[in-house]
C-alpha cells in the first residue's frame, strides 16, 4: 500500500472513531428511555401496575414512576406520562421496553395475570 493508501486508511479510521464517540456520548448522556426505545437488545413486555403514587407534573402532563410485575411475576419499574391525572388505585397494563413506555391501558383487577398481588 502506498503513501496515498495509508492516508485514506487514517482518515477512514478517524471517521469510524468519531462515529463511535458520538454513539457512546448518546448512550451515556441521553435519557434512559430514549436509549431503551432504540436498543435492539431490550425486548418489549407488558408490565401490570397499580397507580398508588401521585403523579409529578411535567411539561403539561402527569408523569408516573411505578413498580409493577410482568406476566411471570417479576418486579419491574416503569415510567410513563398521561395527559390526565389518573385515579389512585386503578390498574394499568403498560407495554414497556426497559425504561421506555410505548403504551398503556386501564385493566380490571380480575384481568391481572394470576399470582400478581399488591
Amino acid at each position: 500500500m502506498g503513501k496515498r493508501g495509508g492516508t485514506i486508511m487514517k482518515k477512514f479510521g478517524a471517521v469510524v472513531a468519531f462515529i463511535i464517540v458520538i454513539f457512546a456520548a448518546f448512550f451515556v448522556f441521553s435519557n434512559s428511555d430514549v436509549v431503551d426505545r432504540f436498543n435492539p437488545f431490550i425486548t418489549k413486555e407488558y408490565v401490570y401496575v397499580q397507580v398508588n403514587q401521585p403523579a409529578k407534573p411535567e411539561d403539561h402532563r402527569f408523569k408516573y414512576n411505578l413498580s409493577g410485575y410482568n406476566a411471570e411475576g417479576k418486579k419491574k419499574n416503569v415510567t410513563f406520562t398521561s395527559s390526565t391525572d389518573l385515579e389512585q388505585g386503578i390498574y394499568l397494563k403498560v407495554l414497556a421496553k426497559g425504561a421506555y413506555t410505548q403504551e398503556w391501558e386501564r385493566v380490571k383487577k380480575e384481568d391481572l395475570p394470576k399470582g400478581i398481588e399488591w
